[in-house]
């Protein structure tokens, strides 16, 4: 394997409290050294100047589960993507399925997919057998079983880091009761996509934060704007809940999961304005987010700089709190000894126009772009061939 030196770039490594110009040498797939001075010669040197060198990204929602079964929708189906067509292009190194697979199901993932990738795959199972497959699947909940469940993530913790349920339509608590029990057999998170339909009032995020959840449980589209969903924004005073921050010292980590009808400006620019910034930057990516207003792991971290989130911190969601959010602290980091994955970005400065899935655009001046992507001390991607003599 070829040793690799990154020179000149602006290295952000929250995981390290690193914000400065440093060199970066990998040798044998791993992070051998990250200096401010360059002594090392190397079989391929990367001339960073003026750009950004971080861990590769870790999106913690993102639809991998694909396949060509019809009416499987999320679920070996055709709306997931292939892992590596979408990720190294957009500087991500590891993405987390979020349930696209069931306990059912969960080792035909493993095969076709994630067996097959060179992105980092990780998966959550989801408590219904079939997967997130789509109606009226995900609505039986003779279907939702803890403890096999439990014993699917057991019997494939290289891979499975929790348990997830989404589009569950009934008034009823009994999809979270059941995923939660999941988690508390097996010691492991779940992500909840909670929601509802339109023809009655959608259930308490007060209740689901305060007395369903744990700390360390993920609560995804915390920003989205949906009927169907308890908003996080009071619509009478036009402010943050107040039980947001209890929820959030509780320890419930609140993910962005942007998708294709769940990120809006009218949750997240009052939120941000209270302080009340995600934890976690992810995609939800899938066939119709990617084309509509999400796009990329990039652009939707480009849309929180034009909120004003800081660049150190949009880096920070989207790597070591990420990391650490899934359970996988090793990852997300530059340092010595850990597999070399790195993202090469470059801050482009402009005016670029900014949308959310209700059509609402906003501005920014700085948009990122990935130059290359190194995982597992291999160059994977490389926009404008900087890695070349």
């Amino acid at each position: 394997m070829k040793t690799i030196c990154i020179q000149n770039g602006h290295v952000i490594d929250p995981a390290n409290g690193l914000d400065q110009l440093l060199n970066i040498h990998i040798e044998n797939g791993k992070i051998a050294s990250v200096d401010p001075e360059n002594s090392k010669s190397a079989d391929i040197t990367i001339d960073a100047s003026g750009l950004l060198v971080c861990p590769g990204l870790i999106d913690i929602h993102s639809h991998h589960f694909y396949g060509t079964e019809h009416n499987h929708y999320l679920s070996n189906g055709f709306y997931a993507v292939p892992p590596d067509g979408f990720t190294f292009r957009s500087g991500v190194t590891t993405v987390l399925d979020p349930g696209g697979a069931g306990w059912k199901n969960l080792h035909i993932f493993k095969k076709n997919v994630i067996n097959q990738s060179k992105t980092r795959v990780l998966a959550l199972v989801n408590i219904v057998g079939e997967g997130m497959r789509g109606n009226p699947w995900e609505q039986d909940v003779t279907d939702m079983d803890p403890a096999l469940a439990s014993r699917a993530a057991e019997e494939n913790s290289d891979c499975v880091v929790g348990f997830k349920v989404a589009h569950f339509l009934a008034e009823d608590w009994i999809a979270v009761d059941r995923v939660v029990e999941a988690g508390k057999l097996s010691n492991l998170p779940v992500m909840i996509d909670f929601g509802g339909d339109d023809s009655h009032p959608p259930l308490s995020i007060e209740k689901l934060f305060m007395e369903k959840l744990r700390p360390g449980d993920i609560y995804t589209h915390v920003y989205t704007d949906l009927k169907r969903r308890d908003p996080i924004i009071d619509p009478i005073t036009k402010k943050l809940k107040p039980f947001l921050h209890e929820a959030r010292k509780k320890g419930i980590i609140f993910d962005v999961g942007h998708g294709g009808a769940s990120f809006a400006y009218s949750q997240a620019l009052p939120a941000m304005e209270e302080g009340f910034y995600p934890d976690t930057i992810s995609t939800d990516l899938h066939v119709d987010s990617m084309n509509a207003a999400m796009k990329d792991q990039l652009n939707v971290m480009s849309k929180f700089l034009a909120m004003k989130m800081s660049l150190y911190d949009v880096i920070k969601a989207s790597t070591s709190d990420a990391a650490k959010a899934i359970g996988r602290n090793q990852l997300g980091s530059l340092s010595v000894g850990t597999e070399a994955d790195v993202a090469i970005l470059n801050a482009r400065e402009g005016t670029f126009g900014f949308f959310d899935t209700l059509g609402v655009r906003m501005n920014g001046n700085v948009k990122l772009e990935c130059e290359a992507t190194i995982r597992a001390g291999e160059i994977v991607y490389d926009l404008n061939g900087i890695s070349l003599k």
